[in-house]
């Protein structure tokens, strides 16, 4: 039996009938299971491709399929998930080695009805691929876009409504497009330059960031267990959008910082390089495994001005009333700014999470701003590209606080400064996360 089509389908399996996530149910799984290099990136594009098409994988296999799928045994459902994905998906994937390898596999889970039924429903895709054309013409615009780009039709609804067709169009794809790794060079052992030198040596193939002076993007790299740079500290995993945080909030040595959603603690450490590891950084979470992975990161980097401490956010102020000369508000949000990667997101958002996060989200902001000695600088920022929850947010906290007015965020950016209030970034416009980043003073 092919290992690897097998491996896949368990993974799926767990991501769909236990919740898994699909990037740790991937990991887990490959580091149990003996495969060799070439079955483990086959492994990892079924799993990646399959979650990520999503509904749309499931709209086409309807095509083909008389019953409801809800009706089709779990792991026999996940084996015609992965036949259908490489027979519309993988061109290098003959569809006669989909087919067999599928009813094989069935074979393990189910009895020869059921193999027959795969055996059919796939060999019909295969002679008859036109069944799952997606609709066209007037009025399906929507619909077409989200099931050739594997979004929720909620979603892709939403941004015509924001962006127009074509403009959702480039943000979808962008979604779908694998991302590179970003590396945010750690400062307090290694200079930018000298790191890039590191990474070559190892293999790598690298380039500055142009927005970040700290920041990398490792174009080509080999498994990040085996990364010397990030086990020796060099440098942690952070996205070029998220790097630009710690720029706004420009901390100084020796000040008392307070990141109010800190995990898994990428903005903590940043604000504590550019401090010097002087001073002290409030790490706050609500769960204490978040926090040792704070604690591990801070190590691994040679951080020691990083305090972690279990906090709802929503406390900051009673407990530390006036206190800090910054506080960071890296608010939980709906997370549409980082789809691209992780891949089953999309497919778990609710338009109700946009509806009823803004009111969360202000409360965490209110009582930050209560922790904020008078003169210091409040940030709010999100990895999401909702309105709702980001200038809407910050304008609503304005009209409430007199107290406060917005800097020119744009003029902190370390590089490429913008005349902008508030900044947003958009994946379809700016090449990165979509990201949010708002600069609030108090008076004096």
């Amino acid at each position: 039996m092919d290992k690897a089509r097998e491996t896949a389908a368990e993974i799926l399996h767990a991501v769909h009938e236990e919740g898994a996530y699909a990037n740790v149910a991937l990991v887990r799984e490959l580091r149990r299971k003996e495969l060799s290099d070439v079955d483990r990136r086959f492994v990892t594009e079924l799993v990646y491709g399959a979650v990520k098409a999503g509904d749309t994988l499931d709209w086409i296999l309807r095509r083909y399929v008389n019953r409801p799928l809800r009706k089709i045994p779990p792991m026999v459902r996940e084996v015609l998930r992965i036949g259908i994905y490489q027979i519309f998906y993988m061109d290098k994937v003959p569809p006669s080695a989909a087919c067999n390898e599928a009813v094989e596999l069935t074979k393990k889970y189910s009895h020869t009805g059921t193999v027959k039924f795969v055996n059919a429903v796939l060999r019909t895709a295969v002679r008859e691929p036109e069944k799952a054309k997606f609709p066209e013409g007037k009025g399906k615009e929507a619909e077409r876009l989200a099931l050739s780009c594997c979004h929720p039709l909620w979603m892709v609804k939403r941004w015509i409504k924001a962006f127009g067709v074509e403009e959702t169009g480039r943000l979808c794809a962008f979604n779908n497009v694998q991302p590179i790794l970003s590396l945010r060079t750690n400062t307090l052992k290694i200079s930018r330059a000298s790191l890039l030198e590191e990474l070559a040596a190892a293999g790598a193939e690298a380039k500055p960031s142009g927005w970040s002076p700290e920041g990398i993007l490792c174009l080509s790299h080999g498994a990040l267990d085996d990364f010397p740079a990030l086990s020796q500290g060099f440098c942690q995993v952070q996205d070029e959008s998220s790097m630009l945080v710690a720029h706004v909030m420009a901390p100084r040595a020796g000040e008392f910082v307070i990141d109010a959603c800190s995990a898994p603690g990428g903005k903590a450490t940043h604000l504590a390089a550019l401090m010097g590891n002087r001073g002290r950084v409030l790490a706050c979470d609500i769960y204490e495994h978040k926090l040792r992975r704070i604690e591990e990161n801070a190590a691994r980097l040679g951080i020691e001005v990083i305090e972690t401490t279990l906090m709802d956010a929503r406390a900051l102020g009673e407990k530390y009333k006036e206190q800090a000369d910054r506080v960071l508000v890296d608010a939980p949000c709906s997370g549409l700014g980082v789809l691209r990667r992780k891949p089953d997101a999309r497919w778990r958002k609710r338009v109700e999470e946009i509806k009823a996060l803004p009111k969360l989200q202000s409360e965490i902001l209110e009582s930050a701003a209560r922790a904020l000695k008078p003169g210091g600088v409040l940030v709010y920022s999100t990895c999401t590209i909702e309105p709702e929850e980001n200038q809407q947010v910050v304008e609503s906290f304005l009209n409430h606080h007199e107290d406060f007015h917005l800097d020119e965020t744009g003029s902190f950016l370390p590089c490429g400064k913008r005349q902008e209030k508030m900044v947003q970034l958009y994946p379809q416009r700016d090449g990165t996360d979509g990201f949010f980043i708002a600069r609030m003073v108090r008076a004096s």
